[in-house]
């Protein structure tokens, strides 16, 4: 079980290292709302990657021959991420940094749940990184139960852990980011959204 937990920390570190929009959009969220938001983002992302966990180890051998689910997902994903860019884009209200000392109203706690969940979620390349580790544990014959558990336990509790140290990080930076400096941020991160967005449409289409 020991060896197990191990191998899935170690791929939840692989996966930590990925910089994707979901990355861009934790750092933005807790420059801007501080780090009870970014938090709540990041559970968002970790009940989408659980959610995911559920669905490729249990269905594995549909999802992968269901290509056709993979190409509405990529489809709908990229729509939904341009959104989230161009909102970005012409969003006019520059809020300062939140240091952390302000309470979050629980409607937008809300909010940061289900954009995390989201954004996630919609990502064709998350349920593709799912498939294959719910392809590779059924490859490991030596596996038990708790052996599973233990390796999608470590592969989550090390992604949400570094989650909430580069939004902690992104709260310490706040005092040195100015309104000016969050106005450029947000549209480099709708630039970014909207590149990520474009890139998953031109793949599933390619694909």
């Amino acid at each position: 079980m020991s060896s197990a937990l191990i191998e899935g920390i170690s791929m939840g570190l692989l996966l930590s290292a990925m910089v994707g929009p979901v990355f861009f959009t934790l750092i933005q969220s807790s420059l801007t709302y501080g780090f009870r938001y970014a938090s709540v983002l990041a559970l968002g992302i970790l009940s989408s990657d659980t959610f995911y966990v559920l669905i490729t180890y249990v269905g594995i051998k549909f999802l992968a021959e269901a290509t056709y689910f993979e190409e509405v997902l990529g489809y709908v994903g990229g729509v939904i991420l341009i959104g989230f860019g161009v909102s970005s884009l012409l969003s006019k209200k520059v809020m300062r940094p939140n240091s952390g000392g302000i309470t979050v109203p629980v409607g937008k706690k809300r909010s940061a749940f289900l954009k995390g969940f989201s954004i996630n979620g919609i990502n064709p390349f998350v349920l593709l990184f799912w498939i294959s580790i719910a392809s590779l544990v059924q490859t490991k014959e030596a596996f038990t139960s708790l052996d599973i558990l233990a390796y999608y336990t470590g592969i989550l509790a090390t992604v949400f852990s570094i989650d909430l140290i580069k939004a902690f990080i992104a709260k310490q930076l706040a005092h040195l980011v100015t309104p000016k400096i969050m106005a450029w941020m947000n549209k480099a991160v709708g630039f970014l959204l909207i590149g990520f967005g474009i890139r998953m449409l031109i793949y599933t289409y390619m694909g």
